[in-house]
């Protein structure tokens, strides 16, 4: 399922996601949800990261970190849908330095198919950790320090 677009004068491809819901879905169920994605044709699955199940009814927020780590080596191994992270959030729920180290671990699983999303986070889900949200603008440079921390290290090189 690929599609293309037009801009300036050269050619995208689109590609067609499948976004496996961690908040209303077990682990075991969103793997077979990714390989379900690329017997359909989807070109990659995206992961949500919420700490907490939306609505509670849901009953489900597994650690999304392990479900591309596991269907990378596992059930999609050799495979090539790609994996990617929703906007996980490199500064309040996680240190960049952690997030880097799952990033890599989770890029050697998926053979080079991950691709890892960052976001500032989002209030249902930071506020969980306690000490409030903090304000857009700092969130923002939070951000980009996280970036300056984790994309070197993804190099294989020292933040400093």
């Amino acid at each position: 399922m690929f599609y293309g677009y037009l801009r300036g004068n050269a050619f995208r491809t689109v590609r067609n996601g499948y976004t496996m819901m961690a908040e209303r879905t077990g682990p075991c169920e969103l793997v077979g949800d990714g390989v379900a994605a690329e017997e359909g044709g989807f070109g990659f699955s995206v992961t949500t990261d919420h700490r907490v199940p939306r609505p509670a009814e849901q009953g489900h927020a597994p650690y999304a970190w392990a479900v591309p780590g596991a269907a990378g080596a596992g059930h999609l191994a050799h495979s090539r849908i790609g994996l990617t992270t929703y906007v996980n959030c490199p500064t309040v729920r996680h240190h960049p330095t952690v997030v880097a180290r799952k990033a890599a671990t989770v890029q050697i699983l998926a053979e080079g198919r991950f691709r890892l999303g960052l976001g500032s986070g989002e209030n249902l889900d930071e506020h969980v950790v306690g000490g409030g949200r903090p304000a857009v603008p700092v969130r923002l440079e939070t951000l980009e320090e996280s970036v300056r921390i984790i994309r070197p290290l993804l190099e294989g090189r020292p933040p400093w």
